[in-house]
């Protein structure tokens, strides 16, 4: 939902999320267009699978929901994996590590709320990457 929600601008309520889809898309950002190719993962990977997804991918939105603590729980795991394959001397041009950002989503649903924003600011800075809480 939040990659239909980049490319359209809009909120599509209907999403499945177990659907795998690349979307591909055009934007301007700081004067530049960017051409984006974004993987949506089911998130129903297995280990081999998820690998070589992240060998894929330039950069990474690691998402999580704030009402999921499993899915929060899952955050480090995939951060030291995109860490470890992107450092891997197999892959070419490994000079330096993806941009990697983690992402909590949900942040409305504050009754359903298993994970806090201090959770999520805290693995943000022991793991040295960005943190946003969004909706």
């Amino acid at each position: 939902a939040l990659t239909v929600r980049f490319i359209t601008r809009r909120f599509i309520g209907d999403y499945d999320p177990t659907l795998e889809m690349i979307y591909r898309h055009v934007a301007v950002i700081d004067g530049e267009m960017v051409h984006f190719e974004i993987l949506d993962t089911a998130g129903q990977e297995d280990s081999l699978q998820i690998e070589e997804k992240i060998k894929w991918g330039d950069g990474f939105a690691v998402v999580y929901s704030v009402t999921d603590r499993c899915s929060f729980d899952e955050v480090m795991r995939l951060c030291f994996l995109i860490n470890h394959l992107h450092a891997s001397p197999k892959r070419s041009g490994a000079a330096e590590q993806p941009p990697v950002v983690i992402v909590a989503n949900k942040k409305d649903l504050q009754f359903d709320r298993m994970v806090s924003t201090e959770d999520g600011e805290n693995l943000s800075k022991a793991l040295k990457i960005p943190f946003y809480e969004i909706s």
